[in-house]
């Protein structure tokens, strides 16, 4: 079974870092490229950013672009984001998946608030 566990959420200032993890279980980390997503109150979740399953080759959301870093670690079935300059639209929970995403693997997501 597929289970993704994010984690490192916080409450921070404006111009502040966090770094989220996520921990993958199952078949699906090493074969499948993997992503980021996050979802701010009243909106639907959106996508943020994406990394080949070799760590290659990553894509990212034009807001967060120079501040965000994905990447990923498959011998720890570990998928990071480190964000910096966080600004007070990057409030969301956060939320890993495969890229594209499948429905079926939605987490509880980390909450990420970020204060002005």
């Amino acid at each position: 079974q597929v289970q993704l566990v994010e984690s490192g959420g916080g409450l921070v200032q404006a111009g502040g870092s966090l770094r989220l993890s996520c921990a993958v279980s199952g078949r699906i980390f090493s074969n499948w490229p993997m992503g980021w997503f996050r979802q701010a109150p009243g909106k639907e979740r959106q996508f943020v950013a994406a990394i080949s399953w070799s760590g290659e080759t990553t894509y990212y959301e034009d807001s967060v672009k120079g501040r965000f870093t994905i990447s990923r670690d498959n011998a720890k079935n570990t998928l990071y984001l480190q964000m910096n300059i966080l600004k007070p639209e990057d409030t969301a929970v956060y939320y890993c998946n495969t890229w594209p995403s499948n429905s079926d693997y939605w987490g509880h997501g980390t909450q990420v608030t970020v204060s002005s």
